[in-house]
């Protein structure tokens, strides 16, 4: 369904808007967005709330569809696709990691990370073999058999992780994803985004309304009212 184009880009937003309702109910959530996402990029999408950022996500993630304007997924136009295709463009090419784990409360860490092999259709040996690979990568490795209870708020964090790169997508999205998680925590989860996409070349974008946050980025985007207020790269120090 994806393939490679001669661009460089992953995702091309133009002039996307998103209206709830009609009529006087009508409420406009994106306001008419141009965004361009080149492979191998680590994105915050920053925002207070209400500002239209998680409506952005959701098309973004082929979760919805635009009202105007036009989104391409490598050489897919979303707009056009099917909800059967849409879905099955999330199956192969997206991983999601929530503020929420929503891990299989009584299922293994390495059966939450299968899971989505199980809808591939992969053979049982080569999914186990796969979802031990993403458990180590993660830093889980000798984790399989521990459920969600057994493990900590990071731990859960990182078997999300797992799950949504076990099938090496095109791109992961990251929403709030540690919201759920005190700061030491939340700084391992970021540190973890931090290194898959500079050793793996994981494009990543990262939805947050917290500025400290979006640095750990290498651009932040923000969105306010529906529209881009900014779009720059993040300042490392020397």
């Amino acid at each position: 369904m994806v393939t490679a184009t001669t661009s460089n880009a992953l995702i091309e937003m133009r002039g996307v808007t998103k209206v709830y309702g009609t009529g006087s109910a009508a409420v406009t959530a994106l306001g008419g967005i141009d965004l361009t996402v080149e492979r191998g990029e680590f994105v915050a999408v920053m925002g207070p709330s209400g500002s239209g950022k998680s409506t952005c996500m959701n098309i973004l993630g082929c979760l919805d569809t635009p009202t105007d304007g036009t989104y391409r997924f490598g050489d897919a136009e979303v707009g056009s696709l099917t909800q059967d295709e849409r879905a099955l463009l999330r199956r192969y090419y997206i991983g999601f990691v929530f503020q929420g784990f929503n891990l299989l409360a009584r299922t293994s860490a390495l059966e939450n990370v299968e899971l989505p092999m199980i809808y591939r259709r992969m053979p049982v040996a080569e999914r186990r073999d796969a979802a031990r690979r993403a458990l180590g990568l993660v830093g889980l490795t000798g984790w399989d058999d521990h459920t969600p209870a057994e493990l900590s708020g990071g731990q859960q964090q990182r078997v999300a992780i797992a799950r949504a790169i076990v099938t090496s997508p095109s791109v992961l999205f990251a929403d709030e994803p540690t919201g759920n998680l005190d700061r030491a925590r939340g700084r391992e989860i970021l540190d973890l985004l931090v290194d898959l996409n500079r050793t793996r070349g994981i494009t990543i974008i990262m939805v947050t309304h917290d500025h400290d946050i979006a640095e750990f980025s290498r651009r932040i985007v923000t969105i306010v009212d529906g529209l881009v207020e900014s779009d720059h790269a993040v300042k490392r120090d020397a």
